[in-house]
């Protein structure tokens, strides 16, 4: 606690205490049913709440009937909504937590697929992700507006919340009024500095009117939307900031980056630093004297700490953070560091999930949106403690052999390699993805502290394991890149697999084709890494771009820049056919032209992997509980590897 002197202070915003100084911050979940608030929403909130944090804002809460971004937006703008959110702040006040509510409209950041309604926005436009062209709100539609944030408001307070912030963020109708790039209005809404805050101070002087003179209502200001065609920036933010606080009616400003323009802002992964929104933090604090938010790739208490410690910030935003590990908070706050399972930006889970849809997760934590059957305090003793195996010791069988070992199973591992992690290992190696490997450090760590037996170096094989008289083994063997992926005549040196690049087996030579057919992280991955040996590095891929696979992930842009930036260029649209030596033979699969790719001294190939299973197929009938799971149940990502191992670890 005394590590934490700033971090586990409480600090008062407007008339609500909060205990410290972590937010669980607002992001979409897609956990709602029928636009309410659901069980599994209590449960997920109530989780962060459980594991200390001091306050938490809901995802963003839609006002009115024309804002339907998203499927599963939660109407706060019917009266209906109240008993749900009544649910859900009853059950965050059973920890010191408190709770606020974000409203929002997403204005021309949409479009009318799923309300069948027009897009409201300041003027017309499409925006970049949606690309529906909106409609210019005439002042009918703006008044109307107003009064549905009011009346949200109103139904927030009803509903037990804490507070209100409202989203003038990245993702915003207000914001679009803010900003010169959307606003091209010639009337009393657009034009000036003054005309085009109007809105925003009418929203604010609504909803101040709507929910009183004490209850706490705040904002989250984008503090520098980056936009191509000139938008806010931080020296007009720190203008809007210090004008809003004038009003009175504000008792805090949260902070946001970017716009849809630049999405891998608002959601960076690893390749972006940690905290990188924190100069803008300090610029806006520099302005006005209400607390002021940090956010942003926060995703430790130490950093946290010293953010505060600094003054560049009065409260953390941490998202990614709580939700690889709820227990952040109170891990720090006892002094367990080290058992924190640190967010690691891989966006996988998390933003790559609720992006398409699905509802939120974690690569790491499987419990997360699952917490009613997979929180806190759902590993329990077994009755019969049995002797399990686990072979390999990679993601999938860490996590068997740790929660196996939890519900008090003697777990021996047997590992071939001498380290554990598996091709979690060799995913560290690519260009800028050193973070990955904290999903087998902390893994490694817990199986350390709960006397695992592990042995390393030691390719076990049916007569071992069956020596061992286990009652369950589990195979986590993982998968292997095929071995001729591609007809014809060639061999290693000459044409190698990602693998034997990235272990050192192979050295490359000066000109590199590489053959990409994952679209993911160990193709750019692999093809940047060798552009920073000097190699010059060409790719074919059969998509229409490399990196296909990273857009919901927030790395697509940044990959290719790099990649553009170091040289690599890119042929797309390729089938490979057959490879005789170093010369490829390709097809176009749109044009059916045949194309050869010679002159290149190594050809490596990222063409996918093969279950490794024949231990599992060699002890299937010969022990009394048997299992795989992992790549050698089928190569995927790493986030079902950790889903099996921990589901397997549960049902023994």
């Amino acid at each position: 606690m005394s590590e934490y002197r700033y971090l586990f202070s409480p600090i008062k915003i407007g008339s609500v205490v909060i205990p410290n100084r972590i937010n669980f911050a607002a992001h979409l979940t897609n956990l709602s049913e029928n636009h309410q608030i659901s069980e599994r929403h209590i449960y997920y909130y109530r989780e962060r709440a459980k594991g200390g944090c001091g306050l938490i804002t809901t995802e963003e809460l839609t006002v009115h009937p024309s804002d339907l971004a998203y499927a599963k937006l939660v109407d706060a703008f019917v009266p209906e909504v109240i008993p749900g959110f009544l649910k859900l702040t009853r059950a965050i006040h059973e920890y010191d937590t408190r709770i606020f509510a974000q409203l929002n409209h997403n204005g021309m950041q949409a479009d009318g697929k799923i309300s069948r309604l027009p897009v409201w926005g300041p003027s017309p436009g499409a925006d970049p992700l949606f690309r529906e062209t909106c409609k210019e709100m005439e002042i009918e539609d703006i008044e109307e507006c107003i009064a549905y944030f009011a009346k949200s408001a109103l139904h927030v307070k009803e509903g037990g919340f804490d507070g209100i912030e409202l989203q003038l963020g990245h993702s915003s109708l207000i914001r679009q009024f803010l900003s010169p790039a959307t606003n091209l209005r010639e009337d009393e809404y657009g034009g000036s500095f003054e005309k085009r805050l109007r809105f925003c101070l009418e929203v604010i002087q609504a909803v101040r009117q709507a929910v009183g003179p004490d209850f706490t209502l705040g904002i989250r200001l984008n503090a520098d939307e980056m936009h191509p065609k000139g938008g806010l920036t931080l020296k007009d933010a720190k203008r809007i900031a210090a004008r809003l606080e004038s009003t009175g009616s504000l008792d805090f400003m949260d902070l946001s980056l970017g716009t849809f323009h630049n999405l891998y802002l608002v959601e960076g992964s690893m390749h972006t630093p940690l905290a990188y929104t924190v100069p803008l933090s300090v610029g806006i604090r520099s302005v006005v004297d209400l607390p002021v938010y940090c956010t942003n790739r926060i995703n430790d208490p130490h950093l946290a700490e010293k953010i505060l410690e600094n003054g560049q910030g009065d409260m953390i935003n941490m998202v990614r953070a709580l939700i690889a590990d709820p227990e952040l908070p109170n891990k720090a706050r006892e002094g367990r560091d080290d058992d924190i399972r640190q967010c690691i930006a891989c966006n996988q889970g998390c933003i790559g999930r609720m992006g398409l849809g699905y509802n939120i997760g974690c690569m790491q934590t499987p419990a997360a949106g699952n917490e009613k059957e997979l929180g806190i305090g759902t590993i329990r003793p077994c009755e019969r403690p049995k002797k399990v195996v686990v072979v390999g010791a990679g993601p999938a069988g860490l996590e068997a052999a740790r929660v196996a070992a939890l519900r008090k199973h003697r777990v021996i591992i047997f590992e071939k390699k001498e380290v554990v992690g598996g091709q979690n290992i060799l995913a560290g190696r690519v260009a800028g993805r050193q973070e990955i490997t904290g999903v087998t450090r902390w893994l490694s760590n817990q199986v350390s502290k709960l006397h695992i037996d592990v042995r390393l170096g030691v390719d076990a094989d049916e007569e071992m394991i069956l020596g061992e008289n286990p009652d369950a083994v589990i195979v986590a063997t993982g998968s292997v890149p095929k071995e001729r992926p591609f007809p014809g005549e060639y061999s290693s040196p000459q044409v190698v697999n990602t693998w034997q690049v990235l272990t050192g087996e192979v050295e490359a030579g000066d000109k590199v084709l590489f053959i990409d057919l994952e679209g993911h992280h160990q193709g750019t991955g692999t093809a940047e890494f060798l552009a920073d040996q000097g190699k010059r590095v060409h790719v074919l891929v059969p998509a229409l771009f490399q990196g296909a696979a990273l857009g919901p992930l927030q790395d697509l842009f940044l990959a290719r820049q790099r990649l553009a930036k170091k040289g690599v260029t890119c042929t797309p649209d390729i089938a490979v056919l057959e490879i005789q030596g170093t010369l490829v033979k390709g097809l176009n699969v749109y044009s059916n032209e045949m194309i050869d790719f010679d002159g290149y001294d190594t050809v490596v190939l990222a063409a996918g992997n093969v279950a490794d299973d024949g231990l599992y197929f060699a002890l299937k009938g010969k022990v009394k509980e048997l299992y795989r799971i992992g790549d050698c149940v089928a190569p995927r990502k790493t986030d079902m590897a950790i889903v099996e191992g921990n589901r397997v670890g549960r049902l023994l």
